[in-house]
This record gives C-alpha cells, structure tokens and sequence, in this order.
C-alpha cells in the first residue's frame, strides 16, 4: 500500500522523488528492525494475539533463512513473507549491522523501482 502512496506523492510533484525515497526507505527499515527486535527479545510472547507473525509464517522464513542464508534479508520487501524473515533475522541473533545492510538495500530497490516507473 505505500507504494500507492509514493506514486501518488510522486505524481503531485509538491516533494521531491528523492525525498519520498528517503522518508520511504527508512520508514520501512524502521518496520523491520521493530521486527528484529522482536524476534531478537520478544518472542517468548509469540502466539498472543497481538503477536504480528503466526507461527506458520515463522517457519516458512525460517526455511528460507536456513535455504539461502543471510542474504534472503534483500527480499524483506516482500509481502506475506518479508515481516517474518526480518523476525527470524532477530531470532538468530543476526549482526544487526548487516541486518541493516541486506534489509535497506531491498527495501531501497523496492522505492528506487516504483519511483523510477512512475512517470
């Protein structure tokens, strides 16, 4: 749904596309590492209600994290799979260093894209 957002921005023309990038990416790097921490802390609290990933969205990023390693962070974008992955990511005790690399980098291409197809 940002996407739609961003276009809409995009296509008033009032701000600029780089700063709509910017405020875009790192709102949703933001999402993800409120993920992390919750991978990373909270996850004795998994299976409450207001616990955001089910339990079968964890396994499936956690055979995804186990398949491709690390790097799968660059498709935290995704829909349905991209919140679960950045939670797995906190779970394993990735680095977050490099947590924060391969996720602004996938969620950067994801606004780059939309940015660059809108006219």
């Amino acid at each position: 749904m940002s996407e739609a957002a961003i276009v809409a921005a995009a296509l008033h023309g009032e701000t600029s596309r780089f700063a709509l990038f910017v405020a875009a990416t790192a709102g949703n790097v933001l999402g993800a590492v409120v993920n992390f921490v919750l991978g990373r802390f909270l996850i004795r609290f998994e299976g409450r209600r207001w616990f955001p990933i089910s339990p079968a969205a964890r396994q499936k990023a956690e055979t995804l994290f186990a398949r491709y390693g690390q790097p799968v962070l660059l498709l935290s974008w995704l829909p349905i799979v991209g919140d679960p992955l950045t939670l797995v990511a906190g779970l394993l005790r990735m680095p977050f260093a490099l947590f924060l690399v391969f996720v602004a980098i996938g969620k950067a291409a994801r606004y780059g894209v939309v940015l660059w197809l809108t006219p």
